[in-house]
């Protein structure tokens, strides 16, 4: 089985997961809410201030405010996707996982997620300032750094959760797994995003009939459109939380019995004319 082809396998399953437990959807609605009230709180003074921050050279306090927002927001998505990650493994082994479990399990994870964040908000903040001080060199530059972490660490909250290890040591686990990953790491990141995208069409489609309707038509297609996009990204969301899980439990060589039945069966099966084994499958293209 080639990588796209067990990508696909893996991404079916995924959404056996899901839809098993349709109740694991809330976890992103909530991640979104948090993440609403937090960035209004940090923009509320900046707008009754008239937005006075420069924006081509913050400063040292511009800087600091900007690293203290990253870091609350990076630690609301890496709470609530480790909540996801939990839930999932769970499912994963047999369990019959709830909102509440999920988020106990988070929890139980905060002395790995807060360095997590604290990390992942370092990055960003760095990246941010290359791509504003070096031009378009610097954007080319932060760009494909960017994408080479993101690639990178797309393992290490699985990591985090189910093997309750350091940061600096997750980051490493990661990084080694994507060397027997990379195929369907990068397939799942494209073929989420290429998801996503055709996913949202059908909500201009909505917003162009609700302006065709007059006024009253145009607020109702807006918030239509804006209903279906956010219901969109809520699902695709989970499922990304569920192929993690689910790539790390390959790449660990966990045992899948319990998750998706013959489909992931398949998923994980190795590759004629290659030698037995739990990771057969995945040497090669």
């Amino acid at each position: 089985m080639g990588r796209i082809a067990r990508t696909v396998e893996l991404a079916k399953a995924s959404w056996g997961v899901l839809r098993a437990d349709k109740e694991l959807l809330w976890l992103p609605v909530l991640s979104l809410l948090a993440t609403v009230a937090v960035a209004a709180s940090f923009l509320a003074p900046i707008l009754l201030k008239g937005g006075e921050m420069a924006v081509e050279d913050p400063g040292p306090v511009g800087y600091a405010l900007m690293f203290v927002t990253y870091l609350a927001l990076a630690f609301i998505t890496i709470f609530f996707n480790a909540a996801l990650v939990h839930a999932a493994n769970e499912r994963m082994d047999g369990g019959d996982p709830t909102v509440g479990s999920a988020l106990r399990g988070a929890a139980s994870r905060v002395h790995r997620i807060l360095p997590w964040a604290f990390v992942s908000a370092t990055v960003s903040i760095v990246l941010r300032a290359i791509e504003e001080r070096a031009g378009m060199l610097g954007r080319i530059v932060s760009g494909l750094a960017g994408v080479a972490w993101s690639l990178v660490t797309f393992l290490v909250i699985p990591v985090l959760v189910v093997e309750d290890i350091g940061v600096m040591d997750a980051v490493k686990r990661s990084g080694a797994m994507f060397k027997r990953t990379w195929g369907e790491n990068v397939a799942a990141q494209v073929g989420f995003g290429l998801l996503g995208f055709v996913a949202v069409l059908p909500a201009f489609l909505i917003g162009f009939v609700g302006f065709s309707l007059g006024d009253a038509g145009a607020v109702i297609g807006i918030a239509a459109a804006v209903l279906w996009v956010l219901a969109v990204s809520m699902v695709l969301s989970a499922l990304n939380g569920i192929f993690q899980t689910a790539l790390y439990r390959y790449a660990a060589g966990t045992d899948t019995a319990a998750f998706g039945g013959q489909d992931l069966s398949a998923a994980f099966a190795p590759r004629r004319g290659r030698s037995g084994g739990f990771g057969g499958g995945i040497v090669g293209g």
